[in-house]
């Protein structure tokens, strides 16, 4: 239904259940690797299912991505903790948004521009204007705006807005729900 909204289970974005689990490494690999193995290559954003600003991300990224060049997953989502871990970081650490592809994983300011080099209208260009302005200094200015990236409030809903976005979002492997 269109503007449905679908209630997270906790703040974190995951059940009770879920949170008691503990995956290990091979089980992170195994996830991450099947992320990418079938058809869908599409790269994946990683963002803060919790926080309103990155909420409004991705609802921005939707609504300019009219052919779906991405797939998302929240950061406290198996998904996400599965290849959080396979780019050499903690399963917890939501502190950057993150696009993982195929073969490389991008984090804070790169991961907005090249995610930005895809979307439709003129927004590539920042994308492509982005990096003239030094890593080091795009990315104060990103770990400023993630440090308080909660006073923009936090949501306890995520955007599914009918068939649409089917396909958009990357649910997590059911036989690990099973336990």
């Amino acid at each position: 239904m269109p503007g449905q909204k679908q209630k997270k289970s906790d703040k974190a974005g995951t059940s009770n259940k879920e949170e008691k689990k503990k995956f290990s490494k091979d089980d992170y690999a195994k996830i991450a690797a099947d992320i990418f193995a079938g058809d869908d290559k599409r790269p994946v954003v990683l963002f803060d299912g919790v926080c309103n600003l990155c909420n409004g991300g991705v609802n921005f990224a939707l609504d300019h991505d009219s052919v779906g060049k991405f797939r998302f997953a929240s950061l406290q989502s198996t998904v996400g903790q599965a290849l959080l871990v396979r780019a050499g970081k903690k399963a917890n650490d939501i502190s950057s948004i993150v696009l993982c592809e195929k073969e490389k994983t991008h984090f804070k300011s790169d991961a907005v521009l090249k995610i930005a080099r895809k979307l439709d209208g003129s927004i590539p260009i920042l994308g492509y204007a982005g990096p003239l302005v030094p890593g080091f200094l795009r990315d104060i200015v990103y770990d400023f705006v993630a440090d308080n990236r909660y006073r923009f409030g936090e949501a306890d809903q995520c955007r599914l807005d009918g068939d649409e976005f089917v396909g958009r979002f990357i649910p997590d492997p059911a036989f690990y729900d099973e336990n």
